[in-house]
């Protein structure tokens, strides 16, 4: 009932730039939190940012000054501007978002496919 799909992956050299961007659609009352992880070949998946439905932000130590989350909530869209891209960077980057369906309804996790990030050196 709810579709979450990312968009804007792709190669991109050392030093570059790119812009992820994801769209949950559906049925959707509100979502709460919505974030980005990301899973390297060989690596457990981690967090990369959080940004809850005021706008607020965290992120991980390892991408904080290069990365920066927002959100449009009219649009149900969070995007991940990524900058001073590094090759430890390469990784599926995948989106959630936490939905309510209604307004009586609990909270559940939603998950996109995921988008490649390949920075090379």
């Amino acid at each position: 009932q709810v579709q979450v799909v990312e968009s804007g992956g792709g190669l991109v050299q050392a030093g570059g730039s790119l812009r992820l961007s994801c769209v949950a659609s559906g049925t959707i009352f509100t979502i709460n939190v919505m974030g980005w992880y990301r899973q390297a070949p060989g690596k457990q998946r981690e967090l990369v940012t959080a940004v809850n439905s005021d706008g607020s932000t965290n992120y991980a130590d390892s991408v904080k000054g290069r990365f920066t989350a927002s959100r449009d909530n009219a649009k149900n869209t969070v995007y991940l501007q990524m900058n001073s891209l590094k090759p430890e960077d390469t990784a599926v980057y995948y989106c959630n978002a936490d939905v309510r369906g209604s307004w009586y309804s609990s909270i559940n996790r939603y998950w996109g496919q995921g988008t490649q990030v390949t920075v090379s050196s």
